[in-house]
């Protein structure tokens, strides 16, 4: 499959534009020694903090890690975890200049209580209340500005309410006139909307949720049917499913590439799908061949799952296993 030190040294410098959710993944890090005896609850003490970028700043934070050069669009609120957010944004070299604050939103911030390497607990701080129609305008106008410098755009959608039917419909657009491939990792709020795009990155999950149908992994004709049918009705170019413990599947409408897991002692899955939609997006803007665009990004999203939390794909992991696992 080629030499990959050249393969993952062509991702430095590829401009991407991202259009979604952005947010704050905060960890609360402790020890539990005792049950509280005000409820059967366990009490963690606290001993480390740390705010992480997350959702679509995530996909950026990978994209950075890659070499790339991300360009973040988003509607955050104007709040102290909004300033929190671009101060995060600006120490990791991300390009804010598509972020807008809104008086009228809050900062999406997660927080997970961590013991022991265990997720104990999650706190959503977050409103998922659609963009109105001047917010939609003005956030449109900054993307139509920094478009055309884009070599690729990543809609990364967390149903938080940025990503809007007509945003769709006008980003899409205009990708297409210029000649810009469009990859979207969906949510369930917006998933039929998204017409006319190149890749279309669903997890299985995701997809079954989207298409309101249940149907399982071991009738594979059954399934294929299903992807044939969603990519004729959207006109979607190419299907990207993440299957979890089976893998992944890739295809154009008429050859199906199935690709295994590779065994792994995952730890946390979070931000996994961030990681597959990041290197997917370079793969794609490189022009690589579908199976190659599926295989590294089904390497790097396993990686990233050794570790504890959302954090990125180290380049230079994922140049070392390419080699390994694809015999480069």
């Amino acid at each position: 499959m080629g030499n990959f030190n050249n393969l993952i040294n062509q991702f430095e410098n590829i401009p991407v534009l991202i259009i979604g959710d952005v947010m704050i993944d905060a960890y609360l890090f402790g020890n539990v020694e005792r049950i509280s005896p005000e409820a059967p609850v366990p009490i963690v003490a606290v001993n480390k903090k740390e705010s992480r970028l997350g959702g679509a700043a995530n996909v950026a934070l990978n994209l950075v890690s890659l070499g790339a050069k991300p360009i973040l669009c988003s509607t955050i609120g104007n709040d102290t975890e909004g300033n929190e957010l671009i101060d995060l944004l600006t120490r990791s070299n991300i390009n804010a200049a598509g972020i807008l604050k809104d008086n009228d939103r809050i900062t999406t911030v997660k927080t997970r209580v961590i013991s022991q390497n265990h997720q104990m607990l999650r706190i959503d701080n977050e409103s998922t209340k659609s963009l109105n129609d001047a917010q939609t305008n003005a956030l449109l106008a900054k993307i139509e500005q920094l478009l055309p410098l884009a070599k690729i755009v990543i809609f990364e959608d967390y149903d938080k309410g940025v990503i809007t039917e007509n945003l769709i419909e006008k980003v899409t657009k205009k990708a297409n006139q210029l000649g810009i491939p469009t990859v979207v990792d969906p949510k369930k709020r917006n998933f039929t909307y998204y017409n006319n795009v190149t890749l279309f990155k669903p997890n299985l999950k995701e997809l079954r949720e989207g298409i309101n149908e249940h149907f399982s992994l071991q009738n594979k004709s059954k399934f294929e049917q299903v992807c044939q049918n969603l990519m004729s009705k959207m006109n979607i170019k190419y299907l990207f499913v993440t299957l979890s413990e089976n893998g992944v599947m890739i295809t154009n409408g008429t050859e199906f590439t199935y690709i295994p897991a590779h065994l792994r002692k995952i730890a946390d899955v979070s931000g996994a799908g961030d990681t597959v939609i990041s290197v997917a997006s370079l793969c794609l803007a490189l022009n690589l061949p579908l199976h190659q665009v599926a295989a590294i990004s089904n390497l790097a999203g396993g990686l990233v799952c050794e570790e504890v939390g959302v954090i990125p794909i180290d380049k230079n992991k994922l140049s070392v296993e390419l080699k390994e696992v694809l015999n480069a």
